[in-house]
């Protein structure tokens, strides 16, 4: 297959193309830094802009998941314009370039996160819930997904993957944790009852491959392990895998004062359940978390 990719080089975008370049696809990715692609992404080619694919071979897939990271400052009004284009504008002007194209992709894959709930207690939630709660995050991947519905308009299958925060080696969410908790230094955030998603990166990576190849699958799609937990046992299970205790937590108005809006990412919770994955009978390779923390770590 011909894939073109954007968020190629991130976290997720990387171990696709280590995986779908040993099955010998031909990968293409957008970036603003294409002399560093075919060493980041296992030999990809590196484009800066879409128009250098319009005399070229037609794609058969485009995987969208680029993104400024949203976790990595306060979302001041420039930040939330950072974040707002680097998703939303770069998801419109994809799907209108592909409105441009003689022949299209047959499937368009676009990221989004299990945030689009918003901060939603104890309700169990799945593709059918509600979205759009009102803060900044959940506002900004309903529109995010809302760019790339578009292309159904087109002809093309789009799968809109609400990923969880993603288990990763020394990457992600826990590249963040590791140092502190290491030090002893971890603890609940807030009261610890939020619930707290997660995927390990391999079932990641074997979802989108999975959605890849299912002609028939379509829409929103949770990504997310069937083990949820709060953040107090997310904690715990953390702290038992590094042998260190977890006894000093971060009271939550510490973080309001110090993140502002950006603080529900923290005290938020969503308790999601990946129906559609179940459903379509995808299995997951790590269904528990001390398992998968296990895993990543060592």
């Amino acid at each position: 297959m011909r894939i073109l990719l954007t968020g190629g080089t991130g976290l997720i975008g990387r171990e696709l193309c280590k995986r779908w370049s040993g099955e010998g696809h031909e990968l293409i990715v957008l970036s603003r830094q294409p002399q560093n692609v075919p060493q980041l992404c296992s030999g990809a080619r590196g484009i800066q802009s879409l128009d250098q694919l319009n005399d070229t071979a037609a794609l058969d897939a485009v995987i969208n998941l680029a993104g400024a990271p949203i976790a990595d400052r306060p979302w001041t009004k420039a930040r939330r314009e950072v974040l707002w284009k680097s998703r939303v504008d770069l998801t419109q002007n994809l799907v209108s370039w592909l409105a441009n194209q003689a022949i299209r992709p047959s499937v368009l894959i676009s990221g989004s996160a299990t945030g689009i709930y918003g901060d939603c207690g104890d309700a169990v939630l799945d593709e059918n819930s509600p979205t759009d709660t009102g803060d900044f995050g959940s506002k900004l991947c309903v529109a995010w997904e809302e760019a790339a519905r578009d292309a159904e308009t087109l002809g093309i299958r789009v799968v809109r993957l609400r990923t969880a925060p993603v288990l990763a080696p020394n990457a992600g969410m826990l590249a963040k944790m590791k140092l502190p908790f290491s030090l002893g230094l971890g603890g609940r955030l807030g009261n610890g009852q939020q619930w707290m998603p997660w995927i390990h990166l391999a079932d990641e990576v074997g979802l989108i491959d999975f959605l890849l190849h299912c002609d028939v699958c379509t829409g929103a799609w949770n990504a997310c392990a069937p083990q949820t937990v709060r953040n107090a046992e997310f904690v715990r299970a953390l702290g038992l895998a590094l042998h260190r205790p977890t006894v000093l937590p971060v009271p939550a108005a510490l973080l309001r004062l110090a993140l502002g809006e950006m603080s529900i990412l923290l005290l938020g919770g969503q308790r999601v359940q990946a129906h559609c994955a179940h459903a379509a009978s995808y299995r997951f390779q790590f269904e528990r978390l001390d398992e998968a923390l296990i895993d990543v770590l060592y």
